[in-house]
């Protein structure tokens, strides 16, 4: 019996041609693990009316964590004109698999590692090694919505907040609301994972990407529990800036910050800033990790035009990896994959098309394999 039960979940568009890349890594690797094909993706929505089936579920139960590649989204209108004609009409709504996924498993943790490797032309700088902790399961995205907007959800806003004596004159068919929903508990715990991180791997600052100034209670709860949570470690700076002040300076002085840690949204748009100052989406990965059970994956889409095409950057995919074998507890093996992609990147000899060069997706990842 294998040691590990691992997941495979290509999804859509460029999923498989990654995907592809990645087995070939972990052959070379050799690591004991049994790979289980799960469903996932846009075909299923088409044909079956839900994105992520309850079999898909059923099967990460029963695994240790699972590799996730892309995902292909559409708005509401446009997934649902999609649907085999047999299931339109019946009402059904399409929502994120992967948001799914992280809050049936409660993955709370979104770790986005955006390091320079020495030698990639698209470097922003050389000296840039941010890690992005991103509150995953609360927030904007918790999908508590509505459009259009309930009289009895109406009434208890007028009630409990003169604020919407603003919006008296507009007719409920006319607002759309989307809740930011914080809770103590989850704000406690990805504050405390970024310095658990901070503290594991040697960062010298926790930086909180909020806006306490604007949205006082929800942005303000997270800096009140960050401000209890930095007096536990006392060797780590907590610092706090606004998101868009955070925007600005990123892009100024990235190499000055280490750990940073958001809500959803904002936690969502600053890692794909920080992610285009080391590359791009080609060389951003992210780990969504519960108290049981993760899920690894490249940040960027599905990439429909060049699926199949094995034309595709599969760095971020294969760092999916080394952020998965971290968490399996096999750093070793974890540290050498990273050294071997650090090496292909430095020599310049394997580049796809978006640094300049004519490789595929395949010869990259058989260039890292080489060099375990």
């Amino acid at each position: 019996m294998a040691k590990y039960r691992i997941a495979l979940m290509p999804g859509d568009g460029i999923g498989k041609d990654v995907m592809d890349a990645a087995q070939i890594v972990l052959d070379k690797i050799g690591l004991d693990a049994e790979y289980v094909p799960a469903d996932i993706g846009w075909e299923f929505w088409r044909t079956e009316g839900d994105p992520l089936p309850q079999r898909t579920i059923d099967t990460l139960k029963s695994c240790d964590c699972a590799l996730f590649a892309a995902i292909t989204s559409k708005p509401k209108e446009e997934a649902e004109a999609e649907l085999v004609p047999e299931l339109q009409g019946q009402g059904l709504v399409y929502r994120s698999p992967i948001v799914r996924l992280r809050q049936t498993f409660d993955l709370y943790t979104n770790l986005r590692p955006c390091k320079a490797f020495k030698g990639n032309p698209l470097n922003y700088r050389d000296d840039i090694d941010l890690v992005v902790f991103r509150e995953n399961t609360q927030g904007l995205y918790s999908g508590v919505e509505f459009h259009p907007l309930p009289e009895e959800v109406r009434t208890a806003l007028e009630t409990h907040s003169p604020r919407m004596a603003a919006f008296e004159s507009v007719s409920s068919d006319d607002i759309a609301l989307s809740c930011r929903i914080f809770t103590r508990q989850g704000c406690q715990r990805i504050v405390r994972a970024a310095f658990e991180y901070a503290h594991q791997f040697g960062y010298p600052t926790v930086t909180l990407v909020e806006k306490p100034n604007v949205i006082r209670e929800t942005s303000g709860l997270m800096v009140r529990e960050a401000r209890k949570i930095a007096a536990d470690y006392p060797g780590i700076e907590l610092w706090e800036t606004n998101v868009d002040a955070m925007a600005m300076w990123l892009v100024k002085n990235p190499q000055t910050y280490s750990v940073l840690v958001s809500s959803n949204m904002f936690g969502d748009i600053v890692s794909d800033l920080a992610a285009q100052l080391v590359g791009g989406l080609g060389f951003a990965a992210s780990g969504n990790i519960g108290d049981d059970f993760a899920v690894f994956e490249p940040t960027h889409g599905s990439a429909p035009k060049y699926a199949g095409l094995y034309k595709v950057n599969p760095t971020a995919m294969l760092l999916a990896v080394k952020l998965m074998l971290d968490w399996l507890g096999e750093t070793d093996t974890a540290q050498s994959l990273q050294a071997a992609i650090a090496r292909v990147i430095e020599e310049g000899k394997v580049r796809t098309y978006d640094m300049g060069g004519q490789d595929g997706t395949l010869d990259m990842a058989r260039a890292v394999a080489a060099h375990l």
